[in-house]
């Protein structure tokens, strides 16, 4: 007698296919997952009323915290005030000093091409101005950026204005300076300009190009 199959094959497992949100996962990220639920519903869970001390101690607690950042806050907020305003005090001048640079260098110039005449009343008056003004400058914390040719040029401190071959100097090193740089306290103010040597190969390269 033949058996009726059709009842069975109704009965067979269709095998589930995996969602795409688990495919690639390994069992750690499972159990990760796992874990951070378990954690979220305790944490959903409704946590123990406190006794009145019990919120009072931790209501004292926040308010301690919040009183040492409040301080903290303060503390940090005078000095910043304190260091910008002596920053102000400091360098209040700087603009000043800025636009009075290029008399300075003029009137240099105006002493060394008088030099010839440096027993006249002329040349000694402004010896007089020229003493002045280095008064005035360093009453203002202004210093002369102190520099002479076969130095190193440093482009913090140095603006190279061009650049020569040269047989006494180096590469990189200052042939002479054409303008005097000054510094601030700590603050360029005003960069030396210089003329840097520069090696033959150098110089040829650069032709070429």
């Amino acid at each position: 007698m033949q058996q009726d199959n059709t009842s069975n094959a109704g009965e067979q497992e269709v095998p589930v296919e995996a969602s795409s949100e688990d495919v690639g996962k390994t069992a750690e990220q499972i159990n990760a997952e796992i874990e951070q639920e378990l954690e979220e519903a305790a944490e959903a869970e409704p946590q123990p009323e406190l006794t009145r001390e019990e919120a009072l101690e931790v209501e004292v607690a926040e308010l301690k915290d919040k009183l040492i950042r409040s301080i903290a806050d303060l503390e940090n907020f005078r000095k910043r005030t304190a260091r910008e305003k002596a920053d102000a005090i400091r360098f209040g001048n700087q603009r000043l000093i800025e636009d009075l640079l290029p008399v300075i260098d003029n009137f240099g110039m105006g002493m060394a091409a008088s030099e010839q005449d440096a027993g006249s009343m002329i040349y000694m008056g402004m010896q007089m101005v020229q003493k002045q003004l280095d008064g005035f400058l360093e009453g203002q914390g202004v210093q002369e950026v102190k520099l002479k040719p076969g130095e190193v040029f440093d482009p913090k401190q140095h603006d190279a204005m061009s650049q020569e071959v040269s047989e006494e100097f180096e590469e990189g090193q200052i042939i002479r300076i054409m303008r005097k740089g000054y510094m601030m306290g700590d603050r360029l103010i005003r960069p030396a300009n210089v003329v840097v040597a520069q090696s033959a190969e150098a110089a040829g390269e650069q032709a070429e190009d």
